[in-house]
């Protein structure tokens, strides 16, 4: 009896055919190592950001509901701050994309995303910039997420399951930069963290979370040791960092101390 690959009884085909397909697709490109950001898909180009606060500002000039443009305004004022990060992303992923340009292609390391809009369109704009193919891992999600412009096309991979998502980000990964973001950016760092934790990754891999600001109150470090949840190992597996060249100098060193 012929078995409807949209079935129930097809899952296992569906979720083989998706590790075959991101399998070939990285083999193809020659890639080995990558270097994984994650973020926030709403954070805006600093560009967008002034565009939407202007717009905002003018709005309520002429608003008849002056409560509700103000709240407009407070929100565009916000992710304006926050579109700092965009830049941040794009420049450090340019600044690691040039410096990879300069190895041997066994021993490059390619800018790796979610492939969506944000953070993540901002990590492969900067290795786009640098001239470097860069990999995106999109999720089908039923009201987003297309992919960005700045994905190379022939490492543009499309998943369905959240799960064979994740264990690409993992398999080839050396470093991980997260970025503000929300429960879906928390979720994959903290899976990530798990596996280092607990070396299922199989190698040391270095964690840098931009953003002081924000991380020092998602993560609250003083709050995991008091309780003793995590040991003095686990702590010094990461760094928190506002400085693109300290980011950069963390990551560098530990990956040649991999070889």
């Amino acid at each position: 009896m012929e078995t409807d690959l949209n079935s129930r009884e097809a899952r296992l085909y569906r979720i083989v055919s998706e590790y075959i397909k991101a399998k070939d697709k990285l083999e193809v490109q020659h890639i080995h190592n990558t270097i994984v950001m994650y973020g926030s898909a709403r954070i805006l180009s600093k560009e967008e950001a002034e565009k939407n606060l202007k717009l905002a500002q003018e709005n309520l000039k002429t608003a008849k509901d002056k409560l509700l443009a103000e709240k407009f305004l407070k929100k565009a004022e916000y992710k304006h701050e926050i579109s700092e990060y965009y830049e941040k992303t794009r420049e450090l992923a340019y600044k690691f994309a040039q410096w990879s340009k300069s190895l041997p292609d066994k021993e490059k390391y390619y800018i790796c995303s979610g492939g969506g809009p944000g953070i993540m369109e901002a990590a492969n704009r900067g290795a786009f910039e640098a001239g470097e193919k860069t990999i995106g891992l999109n999720i089908e999600l039923p009201f987003e997420q297309s992919y960005n412009k700045y994905v190379t096309p022939d490492l543009a991979i499309n998943f369905n399951y959240f799960f064979m998502r994740k264990f690409w980000f993992a398999y080839f990964a050396k470093a991980f930069i997260v970025f503000p973001g929300g429960f879906g950016t928390m979720d994959e760092v903290f899976e990530m963290l798990t596996l280092a934790q607990t070396n299922k990754l199989g190698k040391t891999v270095p964690f840098v979370f931009f953003g002081s600001e924000f991380f020092n109150k998602i993560l609250n470090i003083e709050l995991f040791e008091k309780y003793s949840l995590i040991s003095e190992d686990d702590k010094n597996t990461f760094l928190i960092t506002d400085s693109i060249d300290e980011a950069f100098d963390y990551i560098t060193s530990r990956l040649f101390s991999m070889d």
